[in-house]
Parts: C-alpha cells; sequence; structure tokens
C-alpha cells in the first residue's frame, strides 16, 4: 500500500494480558497525534492481546511512544519502530495454503519450510488449536511461474510423517 501522507512509517506492537478498549486507545493516540493507520492486524492468542500495525504519523515515533505510555504501565509490551520507505512488492502468485490434523510439533515449520523452497512469500498466517485439530492458514505470494501443482506435491511429502493434510489453491480474488 503507497502512503496516503508524507509522515514517517511507523511499525507498533501492542502485546499483553487482553481487556476491552486497547484498540481504541492505540488508534485513538495514532489519530490525536495526525497519523494515519495504514496497515493493522490484531488477534487473541490464548488469552492475550496482540496487535501489530503500520501508520504514518507526523510527529515521529517519541510522541506516540509517549501517548502509549500507560498500556506500558498496565504490563501491555508496546513497541515502536520506525520503518524505511519500501519499494512497491513485484505482484505474484497468490496461493492459500490450509493445513489441519492432529496437533504435533514440526507442523509450521514444515509447511512453511516448503514454500519457502519455492520462493514462497508468507504474507498473511495464523493457526489455530482447537479440541480436536490443529489448523494453519496462510496467504502466499509466489513468483509467477511457480507450478503450485509441484509445491503441493512437496507439501504432501512433507505433511505425511506429521500426520496432516496440506492443501495448496490459487487465491483468484484477494480480500483487499
Amino acid at each position: 500500500m503507497a502512503k496516503v501522507f508524507d509522515m514517517p512509517l511507523l511499525a507498533v506492537t501492542v502485546v499483553g494480558h487482553d481487556r476491552p478498549g486497547i484498540v481504541a486507545e492505540v488508534t485513538a493516540a495514532v489519530s490525536d497525534l495526525g497519523g494515519n493507520l495504514e496497515d493493522s492486524s490484531m488477534s487473541l492468542l490464548r488469552g492475550h492481546f496482540a496487535m501489530t500495525l503500520i501508520a504514518n504519523v507526523p510527529v515521529g515515533a517519541e510522541p506516540l511512544r509517549v501517548r502509549l505510555v500507560d498500556l506500558a504501565r498496565e504490563e501491555l509490551s508496546v513497541s515502536i519502530l520506525a520503518l524505511p520507505e519500501e519499494p512497491a512488492a513485484d505482484s505474484g502468485l497468490v496461493a492459500r495454503l490450509t493445513v489441519h490434523g492432529a496437533d504435533r510439533p514440526g507442523i509450521v515449520s514444515a509447511a512453511t519450510a516448503a514454500v519457502a523452497r519455492h520462493g514462497g512469500n508468507i504474507t498473511d498466517l495464523s493457526t489455530r488449536l482447537g479440541s480436536k485439530m490443529y489448523v494453519l492458514i496462510a496467504e502466499v505470494v509466489f513468483p509467477s511461474e511457480t507450478d503450485l501443482s509441484r509445491v503441493s506435491e512437496e507439501l504432501d511429502v512433507a505433511m505425511r510423517p506429521l500426520g496432516v493434510q496440506a492443501s495448496l489453491q490459487p487465491d483468484d480474488e484477494e480480500l483487499f
């Protein structure tokens, strides 16, 4: 996504015990400082709040850090990092990877290693451990010339010893 305004680009992460209002406080701080929220992701991970966002903030990192100091006092970990301007990413072949089966160590490592061997860049990944099944869902961008059937075959081979199933499908439409 291109910058909307000519402002410093900041990555903000907030992690810790969940409670209502954290998202509202963080985004209000960005907005009150004249910032523009570009990308964000928030999730609860085993009852713990985890949020990452990218924002353009004209006054830079330090005023935002001061605005968020109360969250840090609540034992929430707050990190603010200035980011360099990145060139626009080349488009490629977007695919959706799903893996599911009984939980055991090494599932994410094996699946992501197979993707990486084919030049796949994971742009979104989530995992969940339910009462009976482990599920991984990822959006992956491969180089345009990638043969997804070869990647699928390699994923099947990598997942078989772990007792889980993998599926890799082209994603015809992006959500955003």
